[in-house]
């Protein structure tokens, strides 16, 4: 009988506790495209490359590192996702959010999720930091859809309260003392990955969304699902409305953005650790 995701889950547990000498990291980090800079400061106990951790996807996108860091970061234990998987890589939605089922079973107490996105809000500029509060899920294909392990979660987890108000005005709080362009918004989770065209970034205006891109929601619903506390924040790489202010964009365009803005958004996390 094949095993299930819980078992698989288990079994990367075990690999990774054998090979970190059964470390024990109190919060789990995502770092996305762009972002894998902060692994650089993490006092490193112990890194594993994706390929070698049992039923692990292996990042496929330039600037995503591949591996997992565990050791710490402002004194606090930590594992790091150098690198994350996407749905457009085609992986499906389970595969994807299946470090964040290992991470919860290492015991972390929070998760952080960091990426690049697009700004459909005209009052976000590129490389302003935003505090997610809220998502629109627009993706094919959920991560929680098939038989649902109790052992993770129940079947129709409430994404009322999925993302942390009082963490997410504190970051507001430190941004502006710091001098941090910095804003809290909605995102809106496409499969990606083509860039959207004009009529779809007035759309996910319209909508509601103040940032838009590929990634994050799917790890924030299977994170949601196994009651794991989340802080969200993205760095804007790109302005995508009004439409007029437009402009075509490459992933060089993305990285250059994010690399001038990392040292922002890795500075907030950091104060973020310290407090707790």
């Amino acid at each position: 009988m094949e095993i299930n995701q819980y078992e698989r889950a288990l079994e990367a547990v075990e690999y990774i506790q054998n090979r970190s000498d059964n470390f024990i990291p109190k919060f789990g980090i995502i770092l996305g495209t762009g972002l894998g800079n902060l692994a650089k400061e993490i006092v490193v106990h112990c890194e594993i490359p994706y390929d070698e951790i049992p039923y692990f996807p292996v990042s496929t996108v330039q600037g995503h590192a591949g591996k997992l860091v565990l050791g710490h970061l402002e004194g606090v234990p930590v594992v790091a996702m150098a690198g994350r998987f996407h749905y457009y890589e085609g992986y499906s939605a389970r595969q994807v959010t299946f470090p964040v089922r290992v991470m919860k079973l290492l015991n972390i107490e929070r998760l952080f999720i960091s990426s690049a996105v697009g700004s459909v809000n005209a009052s976000v500029e590129s490389g302003d930091i935003v505090m997610i509060e809220d998502h629109i899920n627009l993706m094919p294909e959920n991560p929680l859809r098939g038989p649902n392990e109790t052992r993770f979660g129940v079947r129709f987890p409430d994404m009322k309260d999925a993302y942390d108000k009082k963490l997410n005005a504190r970051a507001l709080e430190i941004a502006k003392a710091k001098g941090i362009a910095a804003h809290k918004g909605v995102y809106l989770a496409l499969q990606g990955p083509n860039l959207e065209t004009p009529a779809e970034y007035r759309f996910a205006h319209i909508i509601g969304a103040d940032v838009i891109g590929m990634s994050t929601v799917p790890e924030v619903l299977v994170a949601k699902h196994m009651d794991l506390p989340l802080f969200v924040a993205v760095v804007v790489s790109n302005k995508c409305y009004p439409i007029e202010e437009i402009k075509e964009t490459t992933l060089e365009d993305v990285l250059r953005v994010v690399a001038e803005s990392e040292e922002k958004l890795s500075a907030l996390i950091r104060a973020i650790f310290n407090e707790l």
